[in-house]
């Protein structure tokens, strides 16, 4: 081989390892959403969507785009989470808030090449900011979630190192089990962190659908219980 060839081939090699996976290569499609019921101490407390959107570009970055939106009683909380479209890394996140009566507007932006975070807060005409030092990439509870989804092996005893912006946990593979669900009986596993606040429970079929999700909500004791779920 000529070295003119080999630089070629040397190239493409690097140039397919950092693409992005192509939406089919996914296994969930833009529009997919998740409809669930927030539970608090046994007493539902509001409603919440989980929705892949999928490829959307912001500040010229290529990106995958899901959105939450929690509302309840005095309560509500829509985020838009713009994920790196391989690690499922947060760029970008865009809350909109409103918990008893107090709104405001919040803008994370993640610069993990510089290590930091800067947060942008809007209360109606004064805005703060703040800057947070986190070495290296940081991960979004929900970002995980599709990131899991997409990669994870669903093996027993498996410890997932999750850095998240104000701490860093471990999510461990707890254990297969059966979950009943509006109704309806399901195989899943069980993932919980250490230190406690995110329990996780993912059906074993193809689709590994999260059928029950505890501690994402920023409200004590809500766990939120999969309704339905649209293709």
């Amino acid at each position: 081989m000529t070295r003119s060839l080999k630089y070629i081939s040397v190239f493409l090699v690097l140039f397919f390892a950092v693409q992005p996976l192509f939406a089919d290569d996914y296994l969930f499609k833009p529009g997919e959403e998740f409809h669930y019921k927030i539970m608090q101490m046994g007493i539902k407390a509001g409603d919440a969507t989980l929705k892949f959107v999928g490829p959307v570009i912001i500040h010229n970055v290529d990106t995958l785009l899901i959105e939450f939106t929690a509302d309840g009683f005095n309560f509500y909380d829509q985020e838009k989470i713009y994920v790196d479209p391989t690690t499922f890394k947060p760029l970008t996140v865009q809350r909109d808030l409103n918990i008893f009566g107090k709104k405001e507007k919040i803008q994370e932006t993640y610069f993990p090449e510089d290590n930091k975070i800067v947060i942008q807060k809007t209360v109606g005409d004064q805005v703060t900011e703040q800057v947070l030092t986190k070495k290296g990439e940081v991960d979004n509870i929900y970002g995980f979630i599709y990131r899991y989804r997409q990669d994870g092996n669903f093996k027993l005893g498996d410890r997932i190192d999750v850095v998240l912006p104000t701490k860093d946990i471990k999510i461990t593979v707890v254990k297969k089990t059966k979950l009943n669900v509006d109704g309806k009986n399901f195989n899943v596993i069980y993932l919980e962190s250490k230190p406690a606040q995110y329990k996780l429970w993912f059906d074993v079929t193809p689709q590994r659908l999260p059928l029950r999700i505890s501690g994402a909500i920023g409200i004590a004791n809500t766990v939120m219980v999969l309704k339905d779920h649209k293709e």
